[in-house]
């Protein structure tokens, strides 16, 4: 028989994507625009948690939102109607945006001109997690009806994250939910997690994570 080579597939893909995303942030460092790469799964208030984000914020900053899914503008048409400029990505059928995919969104959507840029990705707790967007920050947000053991679940996505945000805590009468198990889960993974409890429905908690928000923007704009 013949000799063959074996490529590692995915480690090359990742380390592809790396050197990409790389290049992206160094990009939006010289255009001073703050990117923040928004993960979560279906379901856990995503784009409920970004409206009531961009109510606190949009009179600071210009702001412009790149939303990705599968398929579908639903999400994309909800932003615009709240006074924010926003253009979807359809991922042709993956379940997560890489490096690649988010330059041609940049690209179209001119995030030059915008100071804070929020890329609303794949709902989804497993793929978003493996592939570098190139974004200044990452963000996710896990709801109070998935329950407190998705850390030890999904570690990647909670090892990634800059900012945890617990949402649906005006459901936690309803839930069996333990705030100080999930946090510490959390900080065995990554100590360095900054972690909000907000209720995005009644605004609880949006304050500090938008506090947060502004030290980050302002620290990267610099």
């Amino acid at each position: 028989m013949g000799e063959f080579k074996v490529l590692e597939i995915k480690k090359s893909v990742f380390e592809n994507n790396d050197r990409e995303a790389d290049k992206v942030r160094a990009r939006l460092k010289e255009e001073k625009t703050f990117l923040l790469n928004l993960m979560s799964s279906p379901g856990s208030g995503k784009t409920t948690t970004l409206l009531a984000t961009l109510a606190k914020l949009k009179d600071e900053y210009k702001i412009g939102v790149m939303e990705a899914d599968i398929d579908s503008d639903v999400d994309a048409k909800t932003i615009t109607e709240a006074g924010v400029k926003a253009i979807q990505l359809h991922t042709g059928g993956m379940c997560h945006l890489d490096a690649g995919m988010t330059v041609q969104g940049l690209d179209s959507f001119g995030a030059d001109e915008y100071d804070f840029v929020v890329l609303e990705n794949v709902g989804n707790l497993v793929c978003p997690a493996e592939f570098d967007t190139g974004a200044s920050k990452n963000a996710m947000i896990l709801s109070v009806p998935e329950g407190d053991d998705k850390p030890l679940k999904y570690p990647l996505m909670f090892t990634i994250s800059d900012a945890v945000l617990i949402n649906k805590i005006d459901t936690k009468s309803v839930f069996d939910f333990d705030d100080d198990a999930v946090v510490e889960r959390i900080k065995k993974l990554n100590p360095k997690a900054e972690i909000f409890f907000i209720s995005a429905r009644t605004g609880e908690g949006i304050d500090a994570w938008c506090d947060w928000l502004r030290r980050q923007i302002n620290e990267w704009n610099k």
